[in-house]
């Protein structure tokens, strides 16, 4: 869910691949990123390429622009972009709700302090990262993570990833995300990993070493 990575093997290379020097980070509000759909649109089919065929890159297309008008309707819904000469990637999410549904299908037991933070409305769910192919994607796909976390009161934040897209993983867990378990979302072919980023010392804390009776179960 958040940052589709393509096929390592068809990174640009060379002069190839755009400039990321200069790069500048800003926020915009949900009216702006309404104005900017097909090029989101557009950033979302270049930071995947995965299907060279037309018809699946064009539905692929179309989803992301329905998963992307559905965040925009959340309450507090925020996005931050990335740009030289034009758009080179963008983070976007939205704070999570204190009924805890974003918790619904998970597999098993949520850490409690997850519950608590959920309760008083300090969890903020990083729903995409998408980045132009370069190869220092990585690193300005972790400075737009850190951009929108920042601009929130959050306690903590949490993102959700396919088990099998190791290289992401891996790029969550180095900044700090910790995995806390799967969840299965209606509709969707397979289990995504939670992960979690605490945000400031006192949360940190709170999830550090968690025994058994610190879990807890969502009902649903």
């Amino acid at each position: 869910m958040a940052w589709p990575r393509r096929d390592p093997s068809r990174a640009p290379v060379g002069d190839e691949s755009s400039d990321m020097a200069g790069v500048r980070l800003r926020r915009v509000n949900r009216w702006l990123t309404e104005d900017m759909r097909q090029d989101l649109a557009d950033l979302y089919t270049a930071s995947c390429e995965t299907e060279p065929e037309e018809e699946y890159r064009s539905r692929g297309r179309e989803e992301f622009l329905s998963r992307l008008t559905g965040d925009i309707r959340r309450p507090g819904f925020a996005m931050v972009i990335a740009e030289t000469d034009g758009l080179v990637g963008c983070a976007f999410g939205f704070p999570v709700r204190g009924d805890g549904s974003w918790w619904h299908g998970f597999d098993g037991a949520l850490p409690h302090s997850s519950e608590q933070l959920t309760e008083s409305d300090g969890v903020f769910a990083v729903t995409n990262i998408l980045v132009r192919p370069h190869p220092q994607e990585d690193d300005l796909a972790r400075r737009l993570q850190e951009r929108l976390l920042a601009g929130h009161q959050a306690s903590l934040g949490t993102t959700l990833v396919d088990p099998a897209d190791h290289p992401t993983l891996n790029a969550f867990r180095s900044w700090g995300w910790q995995d806390i378990g799967e969840i299965w979302r209606p509709g969707l072919p397979t289990m995504f990993r939670v992960l979690v980023l605490p945000l400031g010392e006192r949360t940190v804390e709170r999830l550090e070493g968690l025994g058994h009776h610190a879990w807890t179960r969502w009902p649903g």
